[in-house]
Protein backbone atom coordinates (compact mmCIF):
# COMPACT_ATOMS: atom_id res chain seq x y z
CA UNK A 1 0.00 0.00 0.00
CA UNK A 2 1.20 3.34 -1.20
CA UNK A 3 1.07 6.32 1.79
CA UNK A 4 0.42 9.49 -0.07
CA UNK A 5 2.52 12.53 0.68
CA UNK A 6 1.20 15.16 2.51
CA UNK A 7 -0.06 18.02 0.05
CA UNK A 8 2.23 21.00 0.03
CA UNK A 9 -0.49 23.18 1.77
CA UNK A 10 -0.18 21.33 4.89
CA UNK A 11 3.41 22.76 5.78
CA UNK A 12 3.21 25.26 8.04
CA UNK A 13 5.71 28.45 8.73
CA UNK A 14 9.02 27.70 9.93
CA UNK A 15 7.95 23.86 9.90
CA UNK A 16 11.53 23.51 8.62
CA UNK A 17 13.41 25.74 10.65
CA UNK A 18 11.52 23.91 13.74
CA UNK A 19 12.37 20.67 12.63
CA UNK A 20 16.16 21.44 12.59
CA UNK A 21 15.98 23.59 15.84
CA UNK A 22 14.55 20.20 17.24
CA UNK A 23 17.02 18.15 15.69
CA UNK A 24 20.07 20.10 17.56
CA UNK A 25 18.34 20.23 21.02
CA UNK A 26 18.00 16.14 21.26
CA UNK A 27 21.85 16.85 21.94
CA UNK A 28 21.44 19.31 24.37
CA UNK A 29 21.07 17.24 28.14
CA UNK A 30 17.89 18.35 30.14
CA UNK A 31 18.52 21.49 32.77
CA UNK A 32 19.73 20.83 36.18
CA UNK A 33 17.09 22.16 38.79
CA UNK A 34 19.88 24.53 39.79
CA UNK A 35 20.02 25.85 36.00
CA UNK A 36 16.25 25.86 35.78
CA UNK A 37 15.96 27.80 38.91
CA UNK A 38 18.31 30.35 38.06
CA UNK A 39 17.07 30.80 34.28
CA UNK A 40 20.02 29.35 32.39
CA UNK A 41 18.39 29.13 28.96
CA UNK A 42 17.36 25.38 27.53
CA UNK A 43 18.95 26.31 24.06
CA UNK A 44 22.62 25.24 23.05
CA UNK A 45 23.99 27.98 21.47
CA UNK A 46 23.98 27.07 18.11
CA UNK A 47 20.34 26.75 18.22
CA UNK A 48 19.17 30.20 19.08
CA UNK A 49 19.78 31.24 15.66
CA UNK A 50 17.17 28.54 14.87
CA UNK A 51 14.60 29.31 17.42
CA UNK A 52 14.80 32.99 16.49
CA UNK A 53 14.26 32.02 12.63
CA UNK A 54 11.28 30.07 13.90
CA UNK A 55 10.18 33.25 15.88
CA UNK A 56 10.49 35.44 12.78
CA UNK A 57 9.32 32.70 10.05
CA UNK A 58 5.90 32.26 12.19
CA UNK A 59 5.40 36.61 12.58
CA UNK A 60 5.32 36.53 9.04
CA UNK A 61 3.03 33.76 8.49
CA UNK A 62 0.68 35.51 10.83
CA UNK A 63 0.82 38.61 8.57
CA UNK A 64 0.45 36.28 5.31
CA UNK A 65 -2.39 34.65 7.06
CA UNK A 66 -4.58 38.05 6.82
CA UNK A 67 -4.60 38.32 2.95
CA UNK A 68 -7.95 38.04 1.48
CA UNK A 69 -9.20 34.32 0.81
CA UNK A 70 -8.59 34.49 -2.98
CA UNK A 71 -5.04 34.79 -2.32
CA UNK A 72 -3.01 31.73 -1.37
CA UNK A 73 -0.01 31.34 0.96
CA UNK A 74 2.32 28.53 1.30
CA UNK A 75 5.20 27.82 3.61
CA UNK A 76 8.83 25.87 3.96
CA UNK A 77 8.78 24.73 0.17
CA UNK A 78 11.95 22.25 -0.18
CA UNK A 79 14.24 23.87 -2.96
CA UNK A 80 17.35 22.61 -2.97
CA UNK A 81 19.92 20.07 -1.18
CA UNK A 82 20.70 20.39 2.34
CA UNK A 83 17.15 21.15 3.83
CA UNK A 84 17.15 24.33 1.61
CA UNK A 85 13.61 25.95 1.97
CA UNK A 86 11.25 28.64 0.67
CA UNK A 87 10.48 29.98 4.20
CA UNK A 88 6.86 31.34 2.32
CA UNK A 89 5.58 31.62 -1.34
CA UNK A 90 2.37 33.89 -1.83
CA UNK A 91 0.36 33.65 -4.74
CA UNK A 92 -2.26 36.87 -5.68
CA UNK A 93 -3.36 38.53 -8.73
CA UNK A 94 -0.23 40.92 -8.20
CA UNK A 95 2.09 37.71 -8.75
CA UNK A 96 4.30 35.19 -7.86
CA UNK A 97 6.11 36.11 -4.27
CA UNK A 98 9.17 33.96 -2.52
CA UNK A 99 9.48 35.94 1.01
CA UNK A 100 12.66 34.97 2.40
CA UNK A 101 11.80 36.11 6.52
CA UNK A 102 15.18 37.69 8.66
CA UNK A 103 14.40 38.13 11.98
CA UNK A 104 17.15 40.62 13.31
CA UNK A 105 15.46 42.49 16.36
CA UNK A 106 16.73 45.78 17.18
CA UNK A 107 19.80 45.55 14.37
CA UNK A 108 20.39 48.12 12.11
CA UNK A 109 20.29 47.14 8.36
CA UNK A 110 22.29 48.61 5.75
CA UNK A 111 21.03 47.97 1.91
CA UNK A 112 22.87 48.82 -1.51
CA UNK A 113 22.03 47.48 -5.20
CA UNK A 114 24.13 44.60 -4.32
CA UNK A 115 25.37 44.68 -0.52
CA UNK A 116 23.14 43.78 2.55
CA UNK A 117 24.61 44.62 6.03
CA UNK A 118 23.31 43.65 9.35
CA UNK A 119 25.09 45.42 12.27
CA UNK A 120 27.86 45.97 9.78
CA UNK A 121 28.28 42.51 9.03
CA UNK A 122 28.19 41.42 4.99
CA UNK A 123 25.31 39.11 4.70
CA UNK A 124 23.79 37.27 1.28
CA UNK A 125 20.76 37.40 1.70
CA UNK A 126 20.15 38.79 -1.70
CA UNK A 127 21.86 36.38 -3.36
CA UNK A 128 20.06 33.48 -1.51
CA UNK A 129 16.79 35.10 -2.67
CA UNK A 130 17.46 35.68 -6.36
CA UNK A 131 18.35 32.00 -6.27
CA UNK A 132 15.29 31.25 -4.82
CA UNK A 133 12.94 33.28 -7.33
CA UNK A 134 14.99 31.98 -10.10
CA UNK A 135 14.94 28.35 -9.71
CA UNK A 136 10.80 28.93 -8.43
CA UNK A 137 10.07 30.13 -12.10
CA UNK A 138 11.84 27.99 -13.80
CA UNK A 139 10.27 24.85 -11.78
CA UNK A 140 6.26 26.85 -12.52
CA UNK A 141 7.18 27.38 -16.18
CA UNK A 142 7.98 24.00 -16.81
CA UNK A 143 4.18 23.60 -15.99
CA UNK A 144 3.16 27.17 -16.77
CA UNK A 145 5.90 28.42 -19.72
CA UNK A 146 3.35 31.63 -20.14
CA UNK A 147 3.49 32.56 -16.05
CA UNK A 148 5.20 35.69 -14.98
CA UNK A 149 8.63 35.57 -12.86
CA UNK A 150 8.45 34.95 -9.42
CA UNK A 151 9.43 38.06 -7.24
CA UNK A 152 11.99 37.76 -4.53
CA UNK A 153 10.87 39.75 -1.19
CA UNK A 154 12.99 40.19 2.04
CA UNK A 155 10.70 40.60 5.08
CA UNK A 156 12.41 42.28 8.01
CA UNK A 157 10.87 40.97 11.55
CA UNK A 158 11.46 43.81 14.23
CA UNK A 159 15.07 45.90 12.61
CA UNK A 160 16.25 48.14 14.75
CA UNK A 161 16.87 50.64 11.85
CA UNK A 162 16.60 50.42 8.06
CA UNK A 163 18.81 52.26 5.53
CA UNK A 164 18.44 51.51 2.10
CA UNK A 165 21.22 53.58 0.30
CA UNK A 166 20.66 52.23 -3.07
CA UNK A 167 17.45 49.60 -3.96
CA UNK A 168 18.29 46.42 -5.47
CA UNK A 169 17.03 45.40 -8.89
CA UNK A 170 15.43 42.51 -8.63
CA UNK A 171 15.12 41.52 -4.56
CA UNK A 172 12.04 43.79 -3.18
CA UNK A 173 13.47 44.52 0.92
CA UNK A 174 10.56 45.24 3.51
CA UNK A 175 10.06 45.69 7.21
CA UNK A 176 7.99 42.71 7.52
CA UNK A 177 4.97 45.07 8.85
CA UNK A 178 4.47 46.45 5.52
CA UNK A 179 4.40 43.54 3.92
CA UNK A 180 0.64 42.67 3.55
CA UNK A 181 0.12 46.27 2.17
CA UNK A 182 2.63 46.10 -0.30
CA UNK A 183 1.44 42.97 -1.32
CA UNK A 184 -1.88 44.01 -2.05
CA UNK A 185 -0.85 47.50 -3.82
CA UNK A 186 0.73 44.89 -6.58
CA UNK A 187 -0.45 45.45 -9.84
CA UNK A 188 -2.58 42.65 -10.95
CA UNK A 189 -0.87 40.26 -13.40
CA UNK A 190 -2.48 36.66 -12.64
CA UNK A 191 -6.18 35.90 -13.26
CA UNK A 192 -8.71 33.41 -11.02
CA UNK A 193 -8.29 30.80 -13.44
CA UNK A 194 -4.60 30.95 -13.74
CA UNK A 195 -3.87 31.37 -9.56
CA UNK A 196 -6.45 27.95 -9.29
CA UNK A 197 -4.17 26.37 -11.53
CA UNK A 198 -0.94 27.69 -10.44
CA UNK A 199 -2.10 26.88 -6.48
CA UNK A 200 -2.73 23.50 -7.56
CA UNK A 201 0.59 22.85 -9.26
CA UNK A 202 2.36 24.15 -6.60
CA UNK A 203 0.20 22.32 -3.89
CA UNK A 204 1.42 19.18 -5.45
CA UNK A 205 4.62 17.44 -3.43
CA UNK A 206 6.11 15.97 -7.10
CA UNK A 207 6.28 19.70 -7.75
CA UNK A 208 8.92 20.20 -5.22
CA UNK A 209 12.51 18.11 -4.49
CA UNK A 210 11.94 15.30 -1.96
CA UNK A 211 12.92 17.01 1.40
CA UNK A 212 15.91 15.55 2.93
CA UNK A 213 14.66 14.44 6.09
CA UNK A 214 11.12 12.84 7.18
CA UNK A 215 8.59 15.56 9.01
CA UNK A 216 8.86 15.73 12.73
CA UNK A 217 5.82 14.37 14.27
CA UNK A 218 3.91 16.88 16.73
CA UNK A 219 5.87 19.33 15.44
CA UNK A 220 4.13 22.24 16.99
CA UNK A 221 3.42 20.95 20.03
CA UNK A 222 7.29 20.34 21.02
CA UNK A 223 8.18 23.79 19.63
CA UNK A 224 5.45 25.10 22.01
CA UNK A 225 6.88 23.50 24.97
CA UNK A 226 10.40 24.53 24.19
CA UNK A 227 9.35 28.17 23.77
CA UNK A 228 7.70 28.09 26.80
CA UNK A 229 10.91 26.76 28.79
CA UNK A 230 12.67 29.60 26.57
CA UNK A 231 10.41 32.17 27.96
CA UNK A 232 10.32 30.96 31.42
CA UNK A 233 14.15 30.96 31.68
CA UNK A 234 14.38 34.67 30.03
CA UNK A 235 11.78 36.16 32.94
CA UNK A 236 13.49 34.23 35.78
CA UNK A 237 17.28 36.09 34.28
CA UNK A 238 15.08 39.18 34.14
CA UNK A 239 13.75 38.73 37.79
CA UNK A 240 17.12 37.90 39.37
CA UNK A 241 19.23 41.08 37.51
CA UNK A 242 16.62 43.23 38.91
CA UNK A 243 16.50 41.61 42.21
CA UNK A 244 20.12 42.05 41.97
CA UNK A 245 20.15 45.52 41.29
CA UNK A 246 17.53 46.31 43.79
CA UNK A 247 19.93 44.64 46.78
CA UNK A 248 22.74 46.41 45.34
CA UNK A 249 20.86 49.93 45.62
CA UNK A 250 19.96 49.40 49.04
CA UNK A 251 23.00 47.90 50.26
CA UNK A 252 25.01 51.09 48.69
CA UNK A 253 22.01 53.45 50.96
CA UNK A 254 22.59 50.89 53.99
CA UNK A 255 26.69 51.91 54.04
CA UNK A 256 26.39 55.56 52.61
CA UNK A 257 23.62 56.51 55.03
CA UNK A 258 26.13 56.37 57.90
CA UNK A 259 29.45 58.28 56.03
CA UNK A 260 26.82 60.63 55.02
CA UNK A 261 25.59 61.11 58.33
CA UNK A 262 29.89 61.72 59.79
CA UNK A 263 30.33 64.44 56.85
CA UNK A 264 27.63 66.13 57.86
CA UNK A 265 28.21 66.17 61.65
CA UNK A 266 32.19 67.06 60.75
CA UNK A 267 30.86 69.72 58.61
CA UNK A 268 28.41 71.31 61.00
CA UNK A 269 31.70 71.06 63.91
CA UNK A 270 33.71 72.89 61.67
CA UNK A 271 31.21 75.81 61.30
Amino acid sequence: MTTQAPAMRDQIAAQSVIEELLRQQQAVPPRSRFARFWGYSPLAADSVAWYLGAQGEIEVGKILGRLPPEWRVFHALPIGKAGADIDHLVLGAGGIFTINTKHHRGKKIWIAERSFLVNGQKQPYLRNSIFETTRVTKILRERIPQLPAAQAVIALVSPGQITIKKKPDTVNVLDANHLRRWLLKRPIVLAETDLVELAAIVDAPPTWPTPALPRTPNLMAKFASLDVDVRTARTRRTVWKLLSIGTATVLAVLVGLPLLSRAVEGFITNL
